[in-house]
């Protein structure tokens, strides 16, 4: 069964650099000619596993970019870069979408109601998530993300494929499967990776999960029976038009300044920049990423970032009071007589609907963006290959090659 693995047991960046160093040496050839194989659980090593620390950033894109590049180039570490690459994709097609995941919630809260009201719909569900299915790779694979809060990209690929078109169960109930237990789960990445694989992104293209290519890249461990050998393309809507990213927004040095911290982006030294800080706060927000539950090792892996965050910038942000509920930040903000509260640029997702929310009622948050999502996210206007051809001229701008 599945082991815990002990790069996430006690995160902090110190785990996060060290985990880097050992990595770079691997993100040439090495990466590029195994990164596909899922050797198990205890064996990820061919994989960076950096995912769950860039999700928040504790390792920021940028040094983990630079550091590859400086190592490998361009040319021999292409393969890693695009992975890297692909997630600011997703977050910037998203940002320029956000209905795309209000319209994902809104799925969610009717899928709530019809497992409470139709049996066969719950039953197939709790199987699903419990590793129940009798489809040996998929109930290992779901047991061994509940365990360890992470799974290897291809099986998550093959989970995702098996769940919509062998199991016939909503793509967004897995979605919200994984989202509630990965510990790098990404509310652009993790949707619209499900809204591929079932057809609805690349409209028309859907990916099927196949006995051979599980056999093969498990490494010999999975050979499944009974799986679905067509995955067409679910019906869908085309998608929205795209809205302005608004990424430039400069707080004043000369008010009354809180800041508050939330865990998609815990690297605080452009927030800092100039500025008095005179109160900081911050927000676990992760069990609103889902009407149910989220895990509490995400939960805890989450407060155990924000903890180290909260050390390694003490000098600068003072003492730091972790809460659960967005009113907790509306009387903080009331007791110090702030006039303005900074804070890292959420991307769309449970943070920035909360902090949208708290400028309705009055707050003045400000979010400030980092130069890497200024520079890729206005790219990610089409598919992943329009944007990938950005790659060379983003690295070149943002000074990530030596």
């Amino acid at each position: 069964m599945a082991e815990t693995l002990d790069l996430f047991e006690q995160p902090n960046r110190t785990t996060a650099l060290k985990q880097l160093a050992n990595f770079v040496p691997k993100a040439g050839m090495s990466y590029t000619s195994k990164r596909n194989y899922d050797f198990g659980p205890a064996n990820h090593n061919y994989v960076s596993q950096l995912s769950p620390f860039i999700r928040r950033r504790v390792l920021s894109e940028t040094e983990v970019l630079s550091s590859v590049l400086k190592k490998h180039g361009l040319s021999s570490s292409e393969k890693f870069v695009q992975e890297v690459f692909w997630r600011t994709y997703w977050k910037g097609w998203l940002e320029m979408r956000p209905s795309v995941w209000s319209e994902y919630q809104s799925d969610l809260k009717r899928l709530e109601d019809q497992i409470m009201t139709q049996s066969g719909l719950r039953r197939s569900w709790e199987m699903a998530c419990e590793g129940n299915t009798e489809i040996d790779c998929f109930d290992f694979w779901a047991k061994e993300l509940k365990e360890t809060g992470y799974l290897h990209n291809h099986s998550r690929m093959w989970f995702a494929s098996i769940w919509i078109f062998t199991l016939n169960l909503p793509w967004q109930l897995g979605a919200d499967f994984f989202l509630r237990h990965l510990l790098d789960g990404d509310p652009a990445s993790n949707t619209l990776s499900w809204k591929w694989v079932a057809g609805l992104q690349t409209h028309g293209k859907t990916y099927l999960a196949r006995r051979d290519n599980i056999f093969k890249f498990t490494n010999n461990r999975f050979a499944p029976n009974g799986l679905s050998y067509s995955a067409p393309a679910l019906p869908g809507i085309p998608h929205p038009g795209l809205s302005s990213l608004n990424l430039h927004n400069t707080p004043k040095s000369n008010l009354k300044t809180g800041l508050l911290l939330h865990d998609d982006d815990l690297e605080l030294s452009t927030i800092l920049n100039g500025l008095q800080i005179d109160s900081t706060i911050a927000i676990n927000n992760a069990n609103e990423l889902s009407p149910w539950e989220c895990a509490k090792s995400v939960y805890k892996f989450v407060n155990s970032l924000i903890e180290d965050a909260s050390k390694r910038y003490k000098d600068r942000i003072g003492t730091v009071k972790i809460v659960k509920k967005p009113e907790e930040i509306i009387a903080w903000s009331e007791e110090n007589n702030l006039d303005q509260i900074v804070t890292a640029y959420a991307a769309t997702g449970p943070n920035a609907t909360m902090i949208t929310n708290l400028n309705r009622l009055g707050l003045n948050i400000i979010q400030i963006s980092k130069k890497y999502d200024q520079k890729a996210w206005p790219h990610a206007t089409h598919g992943f290959f329009r944007f990938k051809e950005k790659i060379p001229a983003l690295v070149k701008e943002l000074g990530l090659t030596s």
